[in-house]
């Protein structure tokens, strides 16, 4: 199942899947200290031309779950998710980046809350979960504004460089999922 394109807020954002011609863009933004320094390892620094290719080469097939945020017909970052497995099934891991040339804007405030919704509505998640350093309050703002809700900190949990840092855990739980209290999910 793949995720198609969505406009947002039709401002001129877009979200769409990783094209392979997306390589420049992506090393041009994500090969950014500031951009991976609130990033997890995953996310690599410096970041080359072939760590855009192994990226594109995974996002480029379906299911595109990991999305290109397209401004001013390029691609400036992304957002995307990763379901959860076995009993935690009925959710998923997102993260989100973006370019630091875009940063203060209000990008993120505005494409978080859309690409949540429709998250929810394509794929029937119960909830929706992602962790941000505690030195980027910036991005902590951002999810409560789109409606998630700091379920608590994870102390000491992270690491970059040399330095420990601890996480704040953010959810959303899809709006008219009732509880299931017994029973199988299905």
């Amino acid at each position: 199942m793949s995720v198609p394109s969505l406009p947002v807020d039709g401002e001129g954002f877009l979200l769409r899947p990783w094209r392979i011609e997306d390589a420049a863009a992506l090393v041009l933004h994500a090969n950014d200290e500031a951009v991976s320094a609130r990033l997890s390892d995953r996310f690599p620094f410096p970041y080359s031309a072939d760590d855009a290719m192994r990226f594109l080469a995974q996002s480029v097939e379906p299911p595109a779950l990991n999305l290109a945020i397209e401004i001013d017909g390029g691609a400036v970052g992304g957002i995307g998710l990763r379901p959860g497995k076995g009993e935690l099934r009925i959710g998923a891991h997102f993260g989100y980046w973006l370019g630091r040339r875009y940063w203060g804007r209000g990008i993120m405030s505005r494409i978080v809350p859309v690409w949540s919704a429709h998250v929810f509505a394509c794929f029937g998640f119960e909830r929706l979960h992602t962790t941000v350093f505690a030195n980027n309050p910036a991005s902590a703002r951002v999810l409560e504004k789109s409606g998630f809700v700091r379920e608590g900190t994870l102390r000491r949990a992270a690491i970059k460089g040399s330095e420990v840092f601890d996480l704040w855990m953010y959810a959303m739980i899809r709006p008219e999922a009732p509880v299931r209290r017994h029973g199988p999910l299905q």
